[in-house]
């Protein structure tokens, strides 16, 4: 098996300059068989060659010449983006302390002082040549890395998707009254979550990464559904006291199936977080009248504040059997007056915001009858 890192004459381009055409000649010879070369005879016309195609592997630079001196072509080297990673040596007769520590706090990666020693001189190069290759091999087998590790968040991401749908569907083909529910509320949770960005309150809980997930979280609101009878579920009147106290089980076996889920993974899943969060709490109220808990304010998660309101939108512009779909301005005013006791205060002032956008989601997403987004 070949050595990844072998040098070959033919493969290595190494740019040599100087302004005297006999250290030019010397150099040549010195390399000859090591590497193929280009030559320079100026700063100048350095920095072209370095940025042309293909670019040096290597440049030893000389520091004395007319024009642009070494130090100067090295500073330009750095501050360009197609050459900043070029290694550059010192090659240069300026043999004081003071002259290669500047150089190497330049950027240099070695500093050799003239008259040039043939042996040193090729030693170096090889060596530089390697380190080279070593950080271009490197770097290669990095951007692949990035890049299958791209692949399989993609992967995972739409197995996620793929797994929240399934899961949601269960629930919507138990309910004869849901239709697009599920994904009118996920849009509304969305919209909703984007308006609220900006305010202080909740700028640490709205990343992109939360808005990701409370958008795949959403669709599992309504996932305890399918541990409802059939009976309460789809029953087309009214339910009686004791059918809703088994109606408001829904959202704890709902969290149920969805722990479950988590601890068949056998860890916590931030994936999971947030459907935990919207099935369990969607039903509670600001002011505590809600269920399961009665939570109150800000002990109901941020996402199943989100929720509650979407839900409770959804419900009133869709026809239910104990009721009309309400028109979208209707839907809005009942929104208003739930302020402080159904609903969060700074998410009905973002639902004013956004009311608009509730209304082209709802319309966007309508059953084949039923809604009354207008």
């Amino acid at each position: 098996m070949s050595d990844p890192l072998a040098l070959a004459a033919d493969t290595h381009l190494v740019l040599v300059v100087d302004d005297t055409p006999s250290d030019l000649e010397l150099i040549s010879t010195v390399l000859r068989g090591e590497c193929r070369l280009k030559l320079a005879a100026s700063g100048e016309r350095a920095l072209q060659i370095a940025a042309g195609n293909p670019a040096p592997d290597l440049i030893l630079l000389d520091i004395m010449m007319p024009g642009f001196n070494g130090y100067e072509v090295l500073r330009r080297l750095r501050a360009a983006p197609a050459t900043r990673a070029i290694p550059v040596i010192f090659l240069t007769a300026m043999s004081a302390a003071e002259n290669e520590r500047e150089g190497l706090e330049l950027g240099a990666v070695d500093y050799i002082t003239k008259p040039v020693n043939p042996d040193i001189a090729r030693a170096r190069v090889r060596h530089h040549l390697q380190l080279k290759l070593a950080r271009d091999l490197l770097e290669r087998h990095n951007h692949h890395l990035e890049a299958l590790v791209a692949q399989r968040t993609r992967e995972v991401e739409a197995l996620q998707d793929v797994t929240i749908r399934a899961m949601a569907s269960l629930a919507e083909t138990r309910d004869n009254e849901t239709g697009n529910h599920i994904r009118r509320t996920q849009h509304y949770v969305q919209c909703l979550a984007q308006a609220l960005r900006p305010h202080p309150r909740f700028a640490d809980s709205l990343d992109d990464t939360a808005l990701a997930l409370l958008f795949k979280s959403a669709p599992l609101h309504d996932i305890g559904k399918v541990g409802i009878p059939d009976r309460i579920l789809l029953k087309p009147g009214p339910l009686t006291s004791e059918e809703f106290e088994l109606m408001k089980t829904h959202p704890t076996l709902g969290r149920d199936a969805i722990l479950r889920a988590e601890q068949e993974l056998g860890m916590d899943n931030a994936f999971l977080r947030y459907a935990k969060e919207i099935a369990y709490s969607h039903q509670e109220k600001w002011d505590g009248s809600g269920y399961p808990l009665g939570l109150k304010g800000e002990q109901i998660p941020l996402s199943a504040r989100l929720m509650a309101l979407a839900d409770v939108y959804d419900a009133l512009i869709s026809k239910r059997v104990y009721k009309p779909a309400f028109p979208h301005e209707m839907a809005c005013n009942i929104i208003r007056q739930g302020l402080g006791s159904h609903f969060d205060p700074d998410i009905v002032a973002a639902f004013e915001l956004v009311s608009a956008e509730f209304q082209t989601i709802a319309t966007r997403f309508a059953d084949e009858e039923g809604e009354q987004p207008a």
